[in-house]
């Protein structure tokens, strides 16, 4: 699959004679599959002006750990290699929002019954008190440090690592099909609705600030693209995905930043 100058398949890649300037390893931010695609789509005609070949690895409801210990991991090291080097301009990485989305991840880091909870980090406790957050995020910032430890070996040292926090999603209940990811988890938790939303809004603002530390570890070789904010509630397609004039809402945020290092003008 193709569009303009994104690839999500290496072979066609291949097929069309070209190297990839930009890697792009994502979530299904970057391979949402429905009409007007992705994040990537909305960042096409941005990364054409700097003549820059994208080419993706990663799929719908991948996950950080995918990207250094479990299903991609091979494919991901073995596209650093092939398309890592001195013309390799950037690293996008989209990963980290499935890891706290979807019932089976959300649940486990909410209470038992929030129902009298006085404020959404309340509602991030376990039976014995303690904070589900920290330990979580301390392992979702360790696999992504991971993967950015084995990205800046495999690429030329003006080459760019961009981390995005996607933007406060809305626990509607509305999914793909039968899916629904955000608001299963907070009814089960007896999650006030006055809550409900503010805990979605911690887990994002929680996730922001270990990209910033990881920014804060490697200097000016990382880019977090802070796109809280940016949307409204008509722009969601869903619980966990914006509509295709959304995406670009969110593209436009990353446009001053690719300019800073020349990849788009």
């Amino acid at each position: 699959m193709k569009y303009e100058n994104i690839y999500w398949d290496e072979y066609l890649l291949r097929d069309d004679h070209l190297t990839a300037s930009i890697l792009a390893i994502g979530d299904s931010w970057f391979w949402y599959p429905f009409p007007g695609g992705s994040l990537l789509n909305a960042l096409s005609p941005l990364l054409k002006t700097g003549q820059h070949t994208v080419l993706a690895v990663g799929k719908n409801g991948a996950e950080a750990y995918d990207y250094v210990n479990g299903t991609y991991k091979k494919l991901v090291d073995r596209l650093l290699t092939l398309h890592g080097g001195f013309h390799t301009s950037a690293v996008f990485i989209s990963g980290g929002g499935n890891d706290f989305a979807g019932y089976n991840d959300l649940r486990p880091l909410l209470g038992i019954d929030c129902t009298n909870a006085p404020s959404e980090a309340a509602c991030y406790r376990d039976a014995e008190g303690r904070d589900t957050l920290g330990p979580f995020m301390a392992d979702l910032r360790e696999n992504l440090d991971t993967l950015i430890g084995r990205v800046f070996p495999k690429v030329s040292e003006q080459a760019v690592v961009f981390l995005h926090n996607y933007d406060y999603a809305i626990p509607t209940g509305e999914g793909v099909g039968s899916n629904s990811w955000l608001l299963p988890a907070l009814d089960a938790a007896k999650v006030p609705a006055a809550l409900r939303a503010k805990c979605v809004n911690l887990l994002i603002d929680r996730y922001t600030d270990e990209l910033k530390a990881l920014a804060q570890k490697y200097g000016p070789r990382i880019e977090v693209v802070d796109t809280r904010e940016t949307l409204s509630a008509g722009d969601w397609a869903n619980e966990l995905h914006p509509k295709p004039s959304g995406f670009r809402k969110i593209a436009e945020k990353w446009r001053p930043q690719l300019r800073k290092h020349g990849l788009c003008i």
